[in-house]
């Protein structure tokens, strides 16, 4: 697979994934993205022009997808609206990007017979109560809470059928929270650093006891990588790091970081249908495949997401006080 098609590719998990392919491999790699407020070129722009390129472009287009599938040897599909709070708002992007998105790459892939692998999350599977020893395994039935895990359960869904009823060549992984570099200040992590870096008292939903399994992104590339080369076409693997930590855990390790009381936060009315818990068996992935991940100390890991962004005021800024605004309205 030395030409890799990567959707998504200029956003926080799909950036990384690409910075990771030619940090470790000698592929060439095309990113199609549609360029949305979630993706930032900057993600990428640094890497080698000879190894990288950039198409901009909506993976729900058929037209602008089929030349490129054809011109591959495999598609890594990170393309997705992402953000529940957006999707309990207007859940129509979220059919319209994972849902007719993903079908018009399958049957893509199916016409040019490439593979495919599908990068999916463990939000599909609902939640689990907080005292339930029990975590998410590849036999979990699907149970989704919102308009974005519903999407992209049906995208999961959509993959497994082209598998079964086209003969696709495809792998499938449900991952964990990620965190680390370039991640849009909206999401959770990334949104009280900056609270924090900009003078502002983090928020925290309802009293901060959901438990989020947290995943470094440079594992998550690792795991996906593995799986592309070695993953058995029709198979799902779930990629965890046994990051289990509740929100006031993580917020509170944040503040401690940069300096400030533990308590320096505010409760804020909590998100419609917030799932409790999230937790990742990742037994198949690491046996069958030997994967294992290495930013194992999430303490650690934090420590230089915090760095990052002190680092890189001019990538985040420009975002910030439209997210706030977004929030304030929603007195979250």
């Amino acid at each position: 697979m030395r030409r890799i098609l990567v959707t998504g590719g200029a956003g926080f998990i799909g950036s990384n994934f690409v910075q990771h392919l030619v940090k470790t491999t000698d592929a060439t790699v095309t990113v199609l993205d549609k360029m949305t407020y979630a993706a930032n070129r900057e993600a990428i722009d640094a890497l080698p022009s000879d190894r990288v390129s950039l198409v901009v472009g909506d993976i729900a287009d058929a037209e602008a997808v089929d030349p490129l599938v054809a011109d591959h040897d495999a598609v890594v599909h990170f393309a997705a609206e992402s953000h529940n709070d957006n999707s309990l708002s207007d859940p129509s992007p979220f059919v319209h990007t994972n849902l007719i998105g993903t079908f018009t790459l399958l049957e893509a892939v199916r016409r040019h017979d490439t593979r495919f692998h599908h990068v999916s999350t463990d939000e599909v599977y609902g939640d689990l109560e907080l005292d339930d020893p029990a975590r998410f395994t590849e036999a979990t039935p699907y149970n989704p809470s919102s308009p974005y895990s519903s999407t992209k359960a049906g995208s999961d869904l959509l993959v497994r059928a082209w598998v079964r009823s086209f003969g696709v060549q495809a792998t499938l992984s449900n991952c964990s929270n990620n965190y680390g570099p370039y991640q849009h200040v909206e999401k959770f992590i990334p949104r009280q650093i900056t609270n924090v870096l900009d003078g502002r008292r983090p928020k925290l939903y309802g009293q901060g006891l959901n438990v989020r399994d947290w995943i470094h992104t440079e594992d998550h590339s690792s795991a996906v990588r593995t799986i592309l080369e070695n993953g058995k076409i029709g198979e799902t693997y779930l990629i965890g790091a046994d990051g289990e930590k509740n929100n006031r855990e993580v917020i509170e390790t944040i503040l401690e970081l940069m300096g400030q009381p533990a308590d320096a936060y505010d409760l804020v009315t909590d998100r419609p249908g917030h799932d409790m818990r999230y937790a990742i068996d990742s037994t198949k992935l690491r046996t069958e495949l030997g994967w294992a991940p290495q930013f194992t100390d999430f303490r650690a890991g934090l420590e230089a997401t915090i760095a990052w962004y002190r680092d890189n005021d001019a990538w985040w800024r420009p975002k910030k006080e439209a997210v706030e605004s977004k929030y304030a309205e929603a007195g979250q």
